[in-house]
């Protein structure tokens, strides 16, 4: 019987080892998209400051001016020659009172620049009287709105520490005081005040002292009733009050000849006037030469004109001090100052450069909110140089007339923004230069430049786009729109798509300007690239988003029809946000919904529910949820469109994805709230059918099918609890476990209870709900909502389409009961809640007619008192476990020890009349649909007491999380493409310990192994091993048990986790696969009821997580006599092969998350093992029935079976194709017999005998070796010739115990390594020699 040795032959060695490490960098990886690594919801809210709640006017101004010119008070000594200039006239070159009337029109022409619609009133040298009736008539008029007191008092005394200010009697013979205190009760709040006088800062000081003096006699009145405060009205509060002041309280006015007299009042008013001045009085000046104060008078231009050289001054001076002011400033204060009053916004920036120039003359202006100081800002250079250069060009224009070249100030600014934005780490201040950026929006010659900067800046996050629009971007962006300039069109629709994405309030604001249309023209212009158009259809979407103005006005402006073009653009995001944008546009607005139904809208949305995109998928699922789920008055035509598209939407009831899934529960629960009462029906129906019927229990007998005859355990308290929400680590103590045994009400009273067929089926996934997170009571428990799913004959699912239409809601009612069931937690919690609701309301309807006999309704046991026990609320919805693995009930209850019972008939399966052991766990104490004696009175809140309950609560945060793609950047090279990324390092990393194990592995196995004997590990563990799985590159090992997969290290010996896979009571884990072994692996687990799991941080200190789960083979029934469910993973291509106890192989795509193929394998017996080689597109499956398969997966499903070889006589236990391209195929029966077949010819090449009763083998894929594990407790090695090269029949050490049956072994992928699994939970490992590891 020798054999030739290179039937198992190797890759050749060398080359193939660095092309390996290549490899590594190109292979696809599984579920590592953002769907699966985030959860799905939208981002939080930023609280927006940037709307002003409160935008104020300066209404009413009063000009006073106490100048009583050719007088000069008493109490300053003034120079000679002395400031003279008032409002820039010489108040001696005319008449006392035609100066006075002058410098008070010239004072309101000062201010009217800066705001020209309000009214204003000079006071003339005026006595208490007049200032008195003055204010109050201005604040009658003004209201709620600011007024402005403006106060020169340069012809009277200084004020008075005592809080008052002078003015005259009315012959003006002398002066009389006026107290702050009054001027503060007449002017009211809000008020803003402008002191231009000597030791001006008292003022401001009494001012404030007065607000505090008011405060307090205010709650002392508040108190006390007889108060004489406590009848009048409120007086206003002064803390809305500014105060600008010239000078401290000890400081004089500066006399220098050359200045103002009102310097203070000029850098207010006629800002730069005054700063040219002073510039020419610099000795810097004379670098320019040729400019004296005279010229500065004909600077050309007006101040308004920004392309004049004043106005193009007047503008840098505005850019300037408002960068200065952001910049400085703490946002709040910016903020009132600087956006929300225009004559204050204009003041304060004048003020800082009053700061600057009146501080060269030793005075400090002071501010009432005091300002941090700004005149050393460096920004002032600049300042200084653009007046430079626009100065040293006057001579020649006055002269010669020269045109006027345009200061480089902006570009130069767009330089240094950009700058910021390429050269800076990721947290640093944000750029100085963003106020300027705004400006220069003003600008048509800058425009593109600075909205691309712009863009590049709000790109960086929300904390940019929050920033920019509390600089005060929003109005100019919004008036941007009106331009009809297609090169701006990108640039604005990438700037709002970031605006709405971080603040979507904006919606309004946009309709009530005709925003919309902007984008809706750049979503029908077809020349515009597909990116641009998926953000302008983003940005639609945000505008119809429950926004009833916003849908009216799209759906003028041709929206649906607009998005029904483009639903099958090749560009998967703008797809996505085409059915998200009609999705809402028709969602309770029932005009829209109309209009899509003459467009046939939702029939156009079903090609999309194929889409390979899963979030295209969901999107479609959504528009067709909201298309159903909002019509008002109900026709013919309606109800028949909802049955269409409802029948359609059940397709997708096993789609791949649970995005997806979860998606269509809130799609369907749509339609459960618009026809309520049908569904009510379709419940009660149900209910009573579950009532009258049992269910069989899976098969009991232990046949040679069952590779795996499993026993349960002792009560091993498990580690760890994994829960796919919360993952709260729990840690059993023995108080906890006795609070959980007394929550779970063994009904000591009642005796043993009945045992209920619900009982069988305790899903974690959906029985997490039974305690929901809401804490709702439920009424349908799950083993009522499982059964049903059982009891409806469910094989109709597949054959959805050919329904009578009379059955529509039966069949929703079956896919819901179908998700209810759902492996990945999320959605059958979605869908318990869809069907309690309707199981409650149907209650209650039926509650009078007593349709419900509560005794009749399920062998269960005697109604306890109280409904608390059967329902155990849980922290945080975690799924409870079944008994029979790790619960993560209120605490973590360890498995009940069982009764003993002979090793064939697992525990598992109770017959109906017997005790079964885990009735206890979920007893039925509570009569199913009452609400208990507790709960009777509380009808009133019940939690579906209105029509909208489900709706309401229902959703899934799928759009909001879409949307948080435009709010994050989208321009930045994503971390793991980036070559200095930790990400990035850690897997370069990964790759070279991945080469080194090949490397190290292949020089072992290519001398050859001698003997494989060598126990390197043994360990008991929690559950008897069903799966074993080698990581291919850490020294990682995965072993499942019924229900639950535990972690071992198998070089230093120790438990690295262990915890519950989630699989219903009555099914077991048949198979394990890594997932992108060779990088960031994830776990994928198979059970027979046709579920697959996968998750991840499972083995490190983190908590396990559910990465996704999905229903792989359907109408699998779990039986103990089946293969369960088999499966091989092609990491090369993404694909998944499962099959197992149905007549099928069907083919998974990862990347898509859906079917891509269903191969009949044409037999009639089950298949037991699958491998599959992705270069030869070949799939080998072996069969329950001995026959061994060929399938090539590239041609139709008729002629796709390539070859069958049926040489065996008993059910295939392994049947493995060797990856090299002239690979064989090696296949072994359980009666030992291990035959080889070359693919092309159709007998075999040779045939070994090897052990009786085998019940596991596996073959390794690089050495030439396989091992054998038998019912009659040993294993054996061989190698390729057939020769035993070692025989395994006691355990190391242990006194030499004899090993048990065994249940499971694997090799590892590279080492000479054997995983074996026992009946007797102990797990080991042997391996070649020592010397050779």
């Amino acid at each position: 019987m020798k054999m030739d040795a290179d039937l198992l032959h190797l890759p050749s060695v060398g080359f193939a080892e660095e092309e390996a490490d290549m490899n590594d960098w190109e292979l696809p990886l599984a579920f590592m998209k953002k769907r699966h690594s985030e959860k799905i919801e939208g981002s939080k809210a930023l609280a927006q400051s940037w709307r002003m709640k409160d935008r104020m006017k300066t209404v009413s101004v009063a000009l006073v001016l106490c100048l009583n010119v050719g007088v000069d008070p008493p109490d300053v000594v003034k120079t000679s020659p002395c400031a003279r200039l008032e409002c820039w006239i010489d108040p001696l070159s005319m008449s006392p009172q035609k100066a006075l009337e002058t410098i008070g029109a010239n004072l309101q022409k000062q201010y009217e620049n800066w705001q020209p619609r309000a009214r204003y009133k000079q006071s003339l040298d005026p006595t208490v009287d007049e200032v008195k009736k003055l204010c109050t008539s201005l604040r009658r008029n003004a209201k709620e709105e600011r007024v402005l007191f403006h106060y020169n008092g340069h012809g009277v005394p200084r004020p008075t520490v005592n809080g008052e200010i002078w003015v005259f009697n009315k012959n003006y013979t002398q002066y009389i005081p006026l107290s702050i205190y009054d001027l503060q009760t007449w002017m009211g709040s809000p008020s803003i005040f402008v002191y231009d006088c000597s030791n001006a800062g008292i003022i401001v000081t009494s001012f404030k002292q007065f607000a505090l003096q008011r405060e307090q006699e205010l709650e002392v009145a508040a108190i006390n009733p007889s108060h004489p405060l406590a009848q009048m009205p409120l007086p206003p509060s002064m803390k809305n009050c500014i105060q600008l002041a010239a000078c401290e309280a000890s400081e004089l006015l500066p006399m220098n000849p050359d200045l103002p007299a009102d310097l203070f009042t000029s850098c207010l008013t006629t800002p730069i006037k005054i700063a040219l001045r002073w510039f020419c009085m610099q000795k810097s000046a004379k670098l320019v030469p040729g400019v004296t104060l005279d010229l500065i008078e004909k600077i050309p231009g007006r101040l308004n004109d920004r392309r004049t050289p004043l106005g193009e001054l007047n503008w840098i001076f505005t850019a300037i001090t408002d960068t200065i002011a952001w910049n400085v400033l703490p946002r709040d204060l910016f903020q009132k100052l600087f956006r929300q009053d225009l004559l204050v916004a204009s003041l304060f920036r004048n003020f800082l450069l009053a700061e600057r120039i009146m501080r060269s003359y030793n005075c400090t202006p002071v501010s009432s909110p005091r300002l941090p100081p700004t005149y050393m800002h460096a920004m002032w250079q600049a300042w200084d140089l653009a007046v430079d250069i626009c100065l040293s060009q006057l001579p020649t224009i006055i002269e010669e007339g020269t045109a006027f070249r345009h200061s480089p100030f902006f570009a130069e600014q767009l330089t240094a923004f950009q700058v910021w934005l390429t050269m800076g780490v990721e947290n640093r201040n944000p750029p100085e230069q963003l106020p300027i950026v705004l400006q220069v929006l003003l600008s048509q010659v800058h425009r593109l430049r600075a909205l691309d900067l712009l863009g590049c800046f709000l790109d960086l996050g929300p904390w940019a786009v929050s920033l920019a629009l509390s600089v005060g971007i929003f109005p100019y962006v919004l008036k941007l729109l009106q331009s009809s300039a297609r090169e701006l069109r990108p640039l604005l629709v990438f700037i709002w798509a970031k605006i709405l994405a971080v603040d979507s309030s904006c919606q309004a604001d946009l309709v009530k300007d005709n925003g919309h249309k902007y984008f809706l023209s750049v979503l029908a212009d077809s020349y515009m690239p597909a990116e641009h158009r998926t953000m302008a259809v983003f940005i639609l979407a945000v505008i119809v988003n429950s926004y009833s103005t916003g849908q009216e006005a799209c759906l003028q402006g041709n929206l649906i029809a607009n998005c029904l073009e483009q639903l099958s653009d090749p560009h998967p995001l703008l797809r996505q946000w085409v059915a998200i944008c009609l999705g809402r546009i028709w969602q309770n607005f029932d005009p829209a919904r109309w209009c899509g139904v003459r467009d046939s809208a939702h029939e156009k949305l079903y090609i999309l529910l194929s889409d390979p995109i899963p979030e295209v998928r969901c999107a479609a699922v959504f528009a067709l949820g909201t298309f159903v789920g909002n019509s008002a008055e109900r026709t013919d035509h309606s109800t028949t469109i909802d049955h269409n598209v409802a029948m359609m939407l059940a397709q997708l009831i096993n789609d791949g994805s649970p995005v997806v899934r979860k998606e269509l529960v809130v799609a369907l629960s749509h339609l459960v709230v618009q026809y309520e009462s049908n569904f009510c029906t379709v419940a009660l129906q149900f209910i009573e059918e579950e009532k009258n019927y049992t269910v069989s229990s899976p098969a009991n007998s232990s046949e040679p099918g069952n590779l795996t005859p499993v026993r349960d355990s002792p009560a091993i308290p498990r580690l760890r609890s994994v829960n796919s929400y919360t993952n709260i680590r729990a840690v059993t103590t023995a108080r906890n476990l006795n609070k959980s045994l007394q929550n779970l009400n063994l009904n000591e009273e009642g005796g043993p209870a009945a045992f209920s067929p619900g009982n069988l089926s305790t899903s974690s996934s959906a029985s997490s709900t039974l305690g929901s997170p809401d804490n709702d009571e439920y009424i349908l428990s799950f083993e009522t909502i499982d059964k049903m799913r059982r009891v409806s004959s469910y094989s109709s699912l597949n054959s959805l389409i050919g329904v009578s239409f009379n059955s529509v809601y039966t069949q929703i009612w079956r896919v819901l009961l179908h998700l209810a069931a759902d492996p990945f937690p999320e959605v059958s919690d979605l869908a318990m809640k869809v069907l309690n609701c309707i199981a409650y309301k149907a209650m209650m309807n039926a509650r009078p007619q007593r349709i419900l006999d509560s005794g009749s309704l399920t062998q269960s046991a005697p109604a306890s008192p109280t409904s608390k026990g059967t329902h155990i609320h849980q922290a945080g919805g975690s799924p409870p476990m079944p008994s029979t693995s790790s619960s993560s009930l209120t605490n973590e209850v360890p498995k009940p020890p069982t009764r003993d019972q002979p090793a064939t008939r697992p525990p598992y399966t109770p017959t109906l009349g017997g005790q079964a052991p885990h009735s206890h766990q979920f007893p039925r104490t509570r009569k199913m649909f009452d609400k208990g004696p507790e709960q009777a009175a509380e009808d009133g809140d019940e939690p579906c007491g209105h029509r909208n309950y489900i709706s309401a609560a229902l959703q899934t945060g799928l759009c909001d999380w879409s949307a948080k793609y435009f709010a994050q950047p989208v321009t930045k090279i994503p971390e793991e493409h980036d070559l200095q990324s930790q990400v990035r390092m850690e897997r370069q990393w990964r790759f070279l310990r991945n080469a080194r194990v090949k490397r190290q592995s292949r020089s072992i196995t290519q001398r050859g192994v001698s003997r494989l004997d060598d126990q390197i590990f043994i360990n008991r563990n929690p559950g008897v091993p069903s799966v074993v799985k080698f990581h291919p590159f850490n020294t990682c090992i995965a072993v499942a048990d019924k229900d639950s997969i535990c972690f071992w290290d198998w070089e230093k010996g120790e438990r690295l986790d262990y915890f519950y896979n989630g699989n219903p009571r009555y099914t077991r884990i048949t198979a394990m696969e890594y997932l992108n072994g060779h990088d960031c692996s994830l776990l994928l687990t198979a059970t027979d009821d046709g579920a697959l799991r996968v998750w991840k941080n499972f083995a490190d200190q983190k908590n396990p997580e559910m990465v996704t789960a999905w229903q792989g083979l359907s109408d699998m029934l779990p039986t103990t006599r089946g293969a369960g469910m088999v499966v091989d993973w092609e990491q090369e291509t993404g694909l998944l092969m499962t099959s197992g106890d149905v007549r099928v192989i069907r083919i998974w795509d990862t990347d898509r998350e859906m079917k891509v193929q269903d191969i009949p394998t044409g037999a009639d017996s089950c298949v037991t093992s699958l491998s599959c080689d992705s270069q030869r597109s070949l799939i080998v499956a072996g069969l329950g029935d001995g026959s061994v398969r060929v399938f090539d997966r590239r041609m139709g499903p008729n002629e796709c079976r390539i070859m069958t070889y049926r040489e065996h006589g008993a059910w295939v236990v392994k049947a493995h194709l060797q990856k090299e391209s002239d690979g064989h195929i090696i296949s072994v029966s359980v009666n030992g017999d291990v035959r080889f077949f070359e693919p092309r010819t159709p007998d075999s090449v040779n045939v070994l005998q090897t052990v009786k009763g085998l019940t596991a083998l596996d073959i390794h894929p690089q050495a030439n070796l396989f091992a054998c594990g038998s019912m009659n407790q040993f294993i054996a090695v061989y190698n390729a010739n057939g020769d035993v090269i070692s025989n395994i029949k006691y355990y190391d050490g242990f006194m030499g115990q004899r090993i048990g049956a065994i249940s499971c072994l694997a090799f590892h992928p590279h080492w000479p390594h054997l995983a074996v699994g026992s009946n007797d939970y102990y797990m080991s490992i042997y391996s070649a020699e020592k010397r050779l590891r």
